[in-house]
């Protein structure tokens, strides 16, 4: 870490996303129906408001409301609160992975607010067509926290293996 700069700028990152995801939502909960689809893109890409009472691929909606209270609730927010600690004990973070950590810190959060305060369920309105691909002619629908954190998750999963990688050669030498 070379300064506090780049040690603490990037949780400007995630005050970012958990805004932009918010609002997103407060505008598709303000403008649509539940239910109702959107074409954005033909029928490749849509607005579809939905409310997810599970997690990913809507895992866990049909648990019992102490059971997804603890698994949707309670454990994301001891890994989110887990991941902050880590990142700001860490020295041997590099820049673009603080970044990485704190895109997902921003979606986690995102979605915890949505499970706090939206007794519905989280707000999905992302709708892409996945060709039939594994099955699936469209992808789950989601949202801006979600692809925060799948994306910055793949971008934090390469930057660590390739950043393995150098550090392997250069022990290697």
């Amino acid at each position: 870490m070379n300064n506090k700069k780049d040690y603490y700028l990037p949780f400007l990152l995630t005050a970012i996303v958990i805004i932009v995801d918010q609002v997103t939502k407060i505008l598709v909960v303000k403008y649509m129906s539940v239910n109702e689809v959107i074409p954005v893109i033909g029928d490749l890409v849509n607005l579809r408001f939905v409310y997810n009472t599970g997690a990913a691929f809507s895992l866990g909606a049909g648990f019992g409301e102490i059971a997804r209270k603890i698994m949707l609730v309670f454990l994301p927010f001891l890994l989110l609160i887990a991941l902050t600690v880590a990142y700001l004990k860490s020295v041997e973070l590099t820049r673009a992975q603080r970044w990485f950590i704190c895109g997902i810190l921003g979606g986690g959060f995102g979605n915890l607010i949505d499970r706090f305060f939206r007794s519905e369920g989280v707000v999905d309105f992302i709708d892409i067509k996945f060709f039939g691909i594994l099955g699936m002619d469209r992808w789950p629908t989601f949202n801006a926290a979600d692809s925060f954190i799948v994306c910055c998750g793949i971008g934090l999963g390469i930057n660590l293996i390739l950043s393995g990688t150098k550090q392997k050669k250069e022990q290697d030498s």
